[in-house]
Formats: C-alpha cells, structure tokens, sequence
C-alpha cells in the first residue's frame, strides 16, 4: 500500500450518451490512484474509451458519475475557470498529435503555459530554454514546428507540458504518429524525465512495449478498468 497522497485520482467514475434511444455506457464505475513519481499505462482496444478516461481524468469532460480529484481538489467542487487553473497547475498533456501552435516557435511554444500563468518574462524565456536543452533541442530553439521532425515536434510537445513542473503529465498514444526509432527515442525521454523530475506519468497506449516499460499497466475494456499483473519481473 502506497502510503503517499495520489496527485491524481477518480472514484467510481461513469461516462455514458445517449444513441438515439440507447443508452451507451462507456465508463463503468471506474476507479484510480495516481501516486507522485508513478507511471502508469492503459492500455484497450479502439474505442473502449481510454481517451475518454483521460479527457475525464484532465477535466477536459465531465462524468455522467462519480468524481476526479487533482492535488487534493474534487474537480466537481470547482467552476471551469478554477478547473482551467488547477489544470495549469497541476497538469501537462500530450497527444498522439502534437497540436503545437504552428505560428510560434519551439521555444514560444514551451512558453505558452508560462505566459498563461502570468510568469515573468525572463523565468518563462529561462524554464523553456532548460527544457529544450533537456529533450535535446537546444539548437532548435527558434524553429516553427513545420521545421521539425515528427520526432522533433513530440519532443517539444513533451517540454511544454512539463513547463509548470506539472504533477502529473497525462499523455494520449504520444508514440503512435512516430517511426520506430523515434518512438523508442521519445519512450526513454519519457521515462528519463520521470525518474528526474518526480513526475506522474498516465500514458494510452496500444504500443505494449511501452507499456511494459511503467509501473502499473492497467487494461479498459468494455467500460472496466482492471489492473494487469503480468508486467511484473
């Protein structure tokens, strides 16, 4: 038993629409613990709602039931600005695609949570810049993501979401747009600035091999989240 607080955690969480006049339940009272430094996977098959999880779990949605608390905070208790804020504070994202904003640079977009923060200037010009340098983008600081890589982009995606020293970092199949070898170069970045920043990751993921790689590996299937304990030595 972990004796720490979770910094991310749901209880009894249900998601559902209505299909015309059937009702489809996609969350089936799901429940989960995420512990500081922890990193866990999920892993389910094409629409057994695992991005749907996520979204629920960053309260970029809201449950048909039950509650996501983040840093102590019952996203139900919050308005959607204190919810937006808390995120801020507590959260990074990445997705499958990178979703960078093609206008600004790489080091511009690292900024943006910063500058959303209302950060001082040279404190957000200096945390970028460090976090470029630690994914290996030193020199590609002026750089529009037309100018990258795929592998480069993801990069720069993963520096943004760890620009507010984050809690938690929750990622949707950060893997699935790259090549082979940039998907191996970005899993061990990930797993790298876990170990040194203490940070939670919650990755997606249909790559089993990375999955293989966290600590827990859970499995969603048909709205039931259930821990898989074959992941272990």
């Amino acid at each position: 038993m972990n004796s720490k607080k979770p910094v991310l955690s749901c209880h009894s969480l249900k998601k559902g629409y209505a299909q015309g006049s059937i009702a489809v339940e996609v969350l089936k009272g799901v429940n989960l613990s995420v512990f500081p430094g922890e990193r866990i996977a999920i892993v389910g098959s094409s629409g057994s709602g695992k991005s749907t999880l996520l979204n629920l779990l960053g309260g970029l949605d809201t449950p048909s039931a039950g509650d996501v608390c983040l840093a102590g905070h019952s996203f139900s208790n919050l308005s959607d600005n204190q919810r937006g804020k808390l995120r801020n504070q507590h959260l990074g994202f990445v997705y499958q695609f990178h979703h960078l904003l093609p206008e600004f640079t790489a080091q511009e977009n690292v900024e943006m949570p910063l500058r959303i923060a209302r950060r001082p200037a040279h404190d957000y010009v200096s945390r970028a810049q460090q976090l470029l340098n630690q994914v290996g983008l030193s020199h590609r600081l002026e750089h529009k993501p037309a100018e990258l890589s795929g592998g480069e982009r993801q990069r720069v995606a993963i520096a943004r979401a760890l620009a507010m020293n984050p809690d938690c970092v929750l990622m949707d199949e950060p893997t699935g747009n790259l090549d082979s070898d940039n998907a191996e170069a970005v899993q061990q970045l990930m797993l790298d600035l876990s170990l040194q920043h203490q940070i939670a990751f919650v990755i997606v993921t249909h790559d089993l091999q990375l999955a293989a790689r966290m600590d827990r590996v859970y499995s969603l299937d048909k709205g039931v989240l259930s821990e898989r304990f074959d992941n272990n030595d």
